[in-house]
């Protein structure tokens, strides 16, 4: 005799009839790794690479013998000093370059498109931020390359403070990068960083030592801070002037400025997006 019950069996796995999980999203703090990743792959436009690498090396061949003859710093000659500017210098240039890409992408509609995604205003920036300070790599190595090629002296410190510290500045300015790319026209922002980071460069004591009413101007801007604190290693606060630097203010600088971009460029894209 056969019983019969109402307990369905739970139907086991077939070669025909097999049960997919969907793959699991990996996230860190709200951002997807998989789009991390992607802007982290970003390749640089051939264009933007040969400008970000010959400018600054030229503008290092042109100047680095330029300084005082009695320059005397604490942990190095004067060819190293130039050279960590000019490697802050490639750094911002290279890193604020993706401001173009951006706001291609915004006329493009891409921005319509990531109002849809649970990417947030936060993940976006810091992704963005992480992106264009890849960029910024090549270009501080080729500045402490042509270092080592033409005479610059310093300590292991001063090296590793001055090219880790331009590496690091480029947060400053892959947010105020970004924050150019979301306010301006596609046409218009491919003239606007080159600009911007020249004059920056100038006001922040990179290529010239600045003294008086210029250093005192420059202590305000952007690229004073990122400077000083790369330097630190090799000067110790000391300057050509009779002024010293004051390693808290750099840093103060440094962290008003990245914030100020980053509230900026997250201000800019809940405009783009017309997220509330």
């Amino acid at each position: 005799m056969t019983i019969l019950t109402d307990t369905p069996t739970a139907p086991g796995p077939t070669a025909t009839n097999s049960v997919r999980l969907p793959p699991r999203r990996t996230r860190l703090r709200g951002i997807p790794l998989s789009y991390l990743w992607c802007e982290l792959r970003r390749p640089m436009r051939r264009s933007n690479l040969i400008f970000n690498l010959a400018l600054p090396a030229v503008l290092y061949l042109a100047l680095f013998r330029a300084g005082p003859s009695d320059a005397n710093l604490p942990g190095g000659n004067f060819a190293l000093w130039m050279m960590i500017g000019i490697a802050v210098y490639g750094s911002a240039a290279a890193s604020t370059s993706a401001a173009a890409s951006i706001a291609m992408e915004k006329a493009s509609g891409w921005m319509r498109t990531m109002r849809l995604t649970p990417l947030s205003t936060a993940g976006y920036v810091l992704t963005k931020i992480a992106g264009a300070m890849t960029m910024s790599i090549l270009p501080v190595g080729v500045a402490g390359l042509l270092g080592l090629l033409t005479g610059a002296r310093g300590t292991a410190a001063a090296w590793a403070c001055g090219l880790v510290g331009a590496w690091a500045s480029s947060a400053i300015f892959s947010a105020l990068g970004l924050a150019i790319g979301l306010a301006l026209r596609a046409e218009v922002v491919i003239h606007v960083p080159g600009l911007v980071i020249t004059a920056l460069a100038f006001l922040g004591n990179l290529f010239i030592p600045l003294s008086g009413t210029m250093l005192t101007i420059g202590r305000f801007t952007p690229m004073y801070g990122a400077a000083t604190i790369a330097r630190w290693g090799l000067t110790g606060g000391s300057s050509f002037s009779a002024d010293h630097d004051s390693l808290g203010w750099a840093a103060v600088n440094a962290a008003c400025w990245l914030v100020g971009f980053a509230l900026w460029a997250a201000r800019r894209f809940t405009k783009s997006t017309g997220r509330v």
